[in-house]
């Protein structure tokens, strides 16, 4: 009998994914799973073969063919769609490397260590006010949200003046519980409100010194007006969601893993690798990575007919024993090569060394600033952030 389980989506604690996906993966690595509109596909849950997946352009990534694993009606009126301009996420090459290629020299590694500079003010100035002000505060709002936010308003040219509007926005587009109507609503405005600052003509609000992404895109001429709005949009909302949600829940983990803690505030040298292993050990991205096969390909002995959809799961392959020794535990010495958080392939994350900067940034300046830093509730009522596609917390109290 085909199995047709829908995707796993219970917690047993705050950083391990559903207990089901362990057990997928040991005896059934690719197995038949349930869609919330019925239709029959697949999920992935194997650490290599979730990469060859992902690797392999013979799945596509358009948003013509995708379904979301789990219901989130906010996603309705983008699935299913041709991809909205700039939306270089649910492209195919050559569109999506066109796109991509405008994009990748403004995020490399080499770049992200310039910018540590205007990362660590913004810290310091964001710790600064926390120490001013006193505990108990909430970390997510002091500190989590507005660090990523700042960031990627400068980077991008975004007035961070209008951060509540896009906020909000970005939440009601990530939430899983946000109607169908309400998401393409929250799409518009921010499609809008870009595409104002993309075709600003220098004096506007948006302009700043033209050093921004968006003034440089618009000099350029190769991408049209609604096409940088597009990306805008793209970066300027996972740009903020993702971080604010690895650091707090980061921040979180910390907290409850006392020995790690005490190994990430003593040993400055082990802090590129304690990140790395946060991002594996957390995976924010908690639902995984869809794609679709467009022709019938026979994979790892499964015949995936044209059209059937396939998510390969990122929490389930970053716990895969077959590449991670002990993989449930938290240890930040272990070696985290080749852990998927930001997906792999072609479409890995192109502000991955952003996030990676600011979580080496943030999280240690945090813990030196505040050595005594604690929650200000019991561990249980942390308000957890499953009802949103990028997990995390929506609150966390913290106190010193």
């Amino acid at each position: 009998m085909i199995q047709t389980d829908a995707h796993p989506t219970v917690r047993h604690n705050a950083f391990d994914p559903p207990a089901e996906l362990a057990k997928y993966r040991e005896n059934e690595p690719v197995r038949r799973m349930r869609y919330p509109d019925g239709h029959i596909g697949w999920l992935v849950t194997s650490h290599a073969l979730g990469r060859k997946l992902l690797a392999d352009q013979r799945f596509s990534a358009r948003s013509e063919f995708k379904r979301a694993p789990v219901s989130r009606p906010g996603a309705d009126p983008f699935y299913g769609a041709k991809a909205l301009p700039g939306w270089l996420v649910d492209m195919d090459p050559p569109e999506h490397t066109r796109l991509r290629q405008q994009l990748a020299g403004k995020f490399t590694a080499r770049r992200m260590r310039e910018m540590r500079p205007q990362i660590e003010r913004i810290v310091d100035g964001l710790l600064d006010a926390m120490a001013e002000r006193g505990g108990p505060v909430d970390l997510v709002e002091a500190f989590a949200l507005p660090v990523p936010s700042l960031m990627i308003c400068e980077l991008l040219g975004v007035p961070y003046s209008e951060r509540a509007a896009f906020q909000r926005n970005s939440e009601i587009l990530f939430s899983l519980n946000a109607t169908a109507a309400e998401a393409s609503e929250a799409m518009d405005r921010l499609y809008g409100f870009l595409r104002g600052l993309a075709a600003d003509d220098g004096d506007g609000p948006g302009a700043g010194d033209g050093t921004g992404l968006l003034a440089m895109l618009a000099a350029d001429g190769t991408l049209d007006a609604e096409e940088i709005a597009g990306v805008g949009v793209l970066l300027l909302t996972a740009g903020h969601e993702s971080t604010s949600s690895s650091l707090s829940l980061s921040t979180l983990a910390l907290l409850a893993h006392p020995d790690q803690l005490a190994v990430f505030r003593d040993d400055p040298s082990i802090t590129d690798n304690a990140v790395e292993e946060l991002l594996r050990h957390l995976s924010v991205f908690h639902f995984g990575v869809p794609r679709t096969p467009l022709e019938d390909v026979e994979f790892e002995g499964h015949l995936f007919r044209r059209g059937e959809s396939v998510t390969v799961s990122i929490p389930a392959a970053n716990r895969d024993p077959a590449w991670f020794e002990d993989p449930d535990r938290l240890d930040f010495t272990r070696k985290t090569a080749g852990h998927m958080a930001f997906g792999y392939g072609i479409h890995q994350c192109l502000g991955q060394n952003l996030v990676r900067m600011e979580m080496r940034t943030a999280l240690p300046a945090l813990f030196r600033r505040f050595p005594t830093l604690a929650l200000a509730v019991p561990p249980e009522e942390v308000p957890l952030a499953a009802d949103m596609s990028v997990y995390g917390v929506h609150r966390l109290p913290v106190t010193w």
